[in-house]
């Protein structure tokens, strides 16, 4: 397995800022992975960063940590080397996600009315396998019938009802548009009105595409793409109640959860990497292209949101998403709460990335 023509070598001395960034909490999450490792191995991606290549660095990183950041930083050295990653067109792209934080009530009352739903038990896995003839190769579920799959509800008609009465409701919520936004960023901690900290998860989707409601507005005229962020469209919904449902069914993507322990409150939660994320060091990528686990180091000069100076840090490959698509595309996780979703709802910004190869997969770059 050879590495892809789109990674470019490159020396440390290359990086915009690899000296000054602290290596310590990046090696944190790095080294979680590292434990995950033994227990189920990650796919290699694509591009050809083979995750058995991770073995040495993981065996390290399993025994005593940096105390440093110039320990932290030569661990990476030492085992890695930078290679910039060609974007397959225009510039690499940055955003940002977080764990939206809200309040919650464990049954439905005059106040809490918006449901987050778990898995219904008719709903199924599709692949080339089982997925019948003319059904869109898109779908990855689909809804067992007495005739056969079927494409599942789809977000309108499931806010309509079509899944009432099955008891799926884990926790019931007061605004829609904030059960929209926990579907979009896949995981929400919950304060129970019985004074409970809980955490729901990613579990299983509807399976349609995406589509974001800021495409939506802008394709309306509603607000100029250039100014689309989460907090303009929350603006927007607030100043035209009667219309939410008009621009949120046009997603007719469905997210369902489980619910998951806040085993660590400086963490995220457990996500596709299968380990809890690290805020500002966890980074989703393109799975079927990249390698869960590898690091990233990222340099997006316009970035200021995080610590209002550019942004240049390493990131650790812990999670993915259906909008995260290409080889130099990352969603950053800046962390829990509605501060981080502060952060998180204005990034959009060109950036360059920097895989952090194994040293034993260097030779095969062309």
């Amino acid at each position: 397995m050879s590495l892809s023509p789109l990674f470019i070598e490159k020396s440390f001395d290359d990086l915009p800022g690899w000296g000054d960034d602290d290596a310590v909490p990046a090696f944190a999450a790095f080294r979680r992975s590292a434990f995950h490792a033994p227990v189920k191995p990650y796919r290699s991606g694509a591009l050809g960063v083979d995750f058995g290549a991770f073995t040495a660095a993981y065996a390290e990183a399993r025994g005593a940590s940096p105390a440093t950041r110039a320990e932290a930083r030569a661990f990476f050295e030492r085992h890695f080397v930078p290679m910039l990653v060609r974007p397959e067109s225009g510039a690499g792209l940055v955003t940002g996600f977080y764990e939206p934080q809200v309040e919650a009530s464990p049954v439905r009352t005059e106040r809490f009315v918006v449901p987050l739903l778990s898995r219904p038990a008719d709903l199924v896995d599709v692949d080339d396998a089982n997925r019948p003839a003319g059904m869109d190769p898109y779908l990855a579920f689909a809804r067992r019938t007495t005739d056969g799959l079927a494409e599942y509800f789809d977000r309108g008609a499931i806010e309509r009802g079509a899944l009432a009465g099955q008891g799926l409701e884990i926790a019931w919520l007061a605004d829609k548009v904030d059960a929209f936004f926990i579907h979009v960023q896949g995981a929400a901690r919950l304060a129970m009105t019985d004074g409970r900290l809980r955490r729901v998860t990613y579990a299983a989707k509807s399976g349609q595409r995406f589509t974001g409601p800021g495409k939506v507005l802008s394709e309306l005229g509603e607000i100029p793409l250039a100014q689309v962020t989460m907090q303009s469209i929350r603006a927007w919904f607030k100043a035209h109640p009667r219309r939410i449902d008009e621009i949120l069914w046009q997603n007719r993507s469905y997210i369902f959860f489980r619910e998951a322990d806040v085993e660590d409150a400086a963490l995220g939660p457990i996500a596709a990497a299968k380990v809890p994320l690290t805020p500002g060091r966890s980074v989703a990528v393109d799975r079927l292209l990249h390698t869960f686990g590898t690091p990233f180091y990222i340099d997006a000069p316009t970035l200021t949101a995080f610590d209002a100076k550019p942004f240049r840090r390493l990131m650790i490959a812990q999670d993915t998403g259906s909008a995260i698509i290409g080889p130099a595309r990352g969603d950053l996780f800046a962390g829990s709460g509605d501060a981080a979703g502060e952060i998180a709802g204005v990034v959009r910004n060109a950036a360059d990335f920097y895989a952090l190869v194994p040293r034993a997969l260097a030779g095969g770059a062309k």
